[in-house]
């Protein structure tokens, strides 16, 4: 609830205004059986028409100024919890923009889309029956019951009776629901990744013929979450028939003792309806409140839901004060680097690594699948950080850096490319995002993909799809390396970022990036000795320990690793 009361606090202008609303409506409303007692009562038993026709005015007044308050009220409550929605997603997102993996990896990501999704919408539903129901039904209940009380006190026993039973059955029904919301959400959790991993990996269960077991995994979970809400629903539907019966017994004792009150002229008709009138307002507005309590169990989950993300504390994070400009651009240095996965110290990644790499120099890292190279390099826009020893950059160990600062020094070209949504411009102005034509096109041309999107309809307008999936993987890694080529970055990092290509398309832009990184440092993790034979320094991998280091010609004489790599992909002449 604080989650809630936080956000709603931001509108409290907007709040003052609902309640005004709120407590206009109920002076309407319980106004209404007040004037009508006294037509009843004291204008046609005397015949009084002007008395009459002031009171009936006086109603449709009311009803009048009822309406408009009604509608004030809507739209009051529409724009709070709308505005709070939009809030807590808008927080929530630029929270996960500053988590690292490891705080993905504690919650999930297709978690992490539901808390940013359908929760924050539970939460909307709960608010818009607090602003609308909420404030008004406890107002409307004390009201009622003081007039309840005022007009009949005989009468008015039979109300203080039916509240405990109500009162037993709504803390009964939201004991029962809370276990059963938070069921529901996770639950929906599963569903979202179970989708998620089905259409991203769509042509594998197609290759697989694996169709049928996708359908019965996602039938398994989606019908647990048929059965939580089904369970959910049923225990609300089940709640209205009974809060009706016992609202339903309460009108007639009351109108039965009430007539033989008129029979003993201890009481008068209007009053009588008035008082109807009055139990009406006091017991509906007891169910209504009912109805905003019985929600709130599960408004309740989703807010301790999206509390937790934003509890989580974030390992990874710029400090005070970070170093945000060094004096030499792009010297990086690994200084006796040790690192484990957070919850597997005893079994580190990477041992005891140790290099250092100059502007004008090319390092390339190569070793055997799960040898660690990828995670090193990782470890230099500090994607994780070092168990031991340090990672400097200009002197600096990483840690100490402004983390935007860091990052704007170095070129990152991932494994997988990564493209988003949009035009092939925009993506490389994620690059660089005020960068001119004449900067997209260098760029494409020294990454070799000028060609292929000048046979595009569009050229750099051309709208990449989902991932883009309508661009080959030679394509997107293309993309990929003029995006980073656009910010002319300090450092380079091409982790496994030639794979899709050719050998001829390799080689070209090999000797193209050389032109343009003759003042910058080279990273380059890869599998194929052709992509790395001309580094000035290859850096070779096993289990996690750098087992040798040298160039080319030095290693195939002095590493029996490297000579096998070597000797699988060269011919003996090459290696000659």
């Amino acid at each position: 609830m604080k989650l809630m009361w936080r956000y709603l606090m931001r509108y409290k202008k907007l709040l003052v205004l609902d309640f005004f609303c709120v407590f206009g409506f109920i002076l309407i409303e319980l106004g209404l059986p007040t004037l009508l007692a006294k037509m009843i009562d004291e204008g046609i038993p005397t015949k009084n028409t002007q008395l009459i026709y002031q009171q009936g005015l006086g109603m449709i007044g009311i009803v009048a100024v009822g309406i408009i308050l009604n509608i004030c009220l809507g739209l009051i409550g529409a724009r709070i919890t709308t505005n709070v929605v939009r809030d807590i997603r808008d927080d929530l997102f630029a929270r996960l923009q500053n988590f690292s993996h490891s705080e993905y990896e504690k919650l999930g990501v297709s978690s992490l889309i539901t808390r940013t999704t359908n929760d924050p919408y539970q939460i909307m539903l709960f608010l818009g029956m607090v602003l609308r129901i909420g404030f008004m039904t406890p107002m409307m209940f004390v009201a009622s019951l003081y007039l309840v009380m005022r007009t009949s006190p005989s009468l008015s026993l039979t109300v203080l009776i039916a509240l405990p039973f109500l009162l037993a059955g709504i803390v009964l029904i939201a004991r029962i629901s809370e276990p059963l919301s938070q069921k529901q959400q996770k639950n929906l959790d599963r569903i979202n990744s179970i989708m998620r991993e089905n259409l991203t990996g769509l042509r594998v269960i197609r290759a697989f013929v694996n169709e049928k077991h996708e359908e019965k995994r996602f039938g398994t979970v989606n019908e647990a979450y048929a059965d939580s809400s089904k369970k959910l629903f049923k225990l609300m539907v089940a709640a209205q028939p009974g809060f009706t019966f016992l609202f339903n017994i309460v009108m007639v004792i009351v109108i039965w003792i009430g007539a033989k009150q008129i029979d003993a002229g201890s009481l008068q008709v209007g009053n009588l309806i008035a008082f109807i009138e009055y139990i009406f307002h006091a017991l509906f507005s007891f169910m209504m409140f009912a109805t905003v309590f019985m929600s709130f169990p599960r408004a309740n989950v989703s807010a301790q839901r999206v509390q937790e993300a934003f509890d989580i504390p974030i390992s990874i994070a710029s400090p005070q004060n970070g170093v945000e400009k060094t004096v030499t651009q792009g010297v990086v240095e690994f200084q006796n680097v040790t690192f484990a996965y957070p919850g597997y110290t005893e079994s580190p990644v990477i041992r005891n690594i140790n290099f250092t790499a100059r502007p004008g120099e090319t390092v390339a890292f190569i070793g055997s699948t799960g040898s660690g190279k990828s995670t090193l390099i990782q470890l230099i826009p500090r994607f994780f950080d070092v168990t031991k020893g340090q990672v400097l950059i200009d002197g600096v160990d990483v840690r100490d850096y402004d983390l935007a600062s860091l990052r704007q020094k170095i070129g990152y070209i991932p494994q997988k490319a990564v493209l988003f949504t949009g035009t092939i411009a925009d993506n490389l102005r994620q690059g660089k995002a005020d960068a001119t034509e004449a900067e997209l096109a260098e760029a494409a041309e020294i990454a070799q993909a000028a060609e292929f999107i000048a046979e595009k309809p569009h050229k750099f307008q051309e709208q990449l799809a989902e991932g883009g999936a309508n661009f080959s993987g030679g394509q997107k890694q293309r993309l990929a390396i003029a995006r980073a080529i656009i910010r002319k970055p300090a450092i380079y990092i091409f982790d496994d970022s030639f794979s899709a290509l050719d050998y001829k398309t390799d080689v070209t832009l090999r000797n193209r990036l050389k032109q343009e990184t003759l003042n910058s440092t080279v990273l380059i993790v890869a599998q194929r000795i052709s992509t790395i034979m001309h580094a000035d320094q290859i850096i070779v991998l096993n289990e996690g320990e750098m087992v040798a280091k040298g160039t080319h010609q030095e290693l195939l004489k002095t590493s029996e690793i490297y000579y096998d790599i070597a000797a699988s992909q060269l011919t003996e002449e090459e290696l000659a």
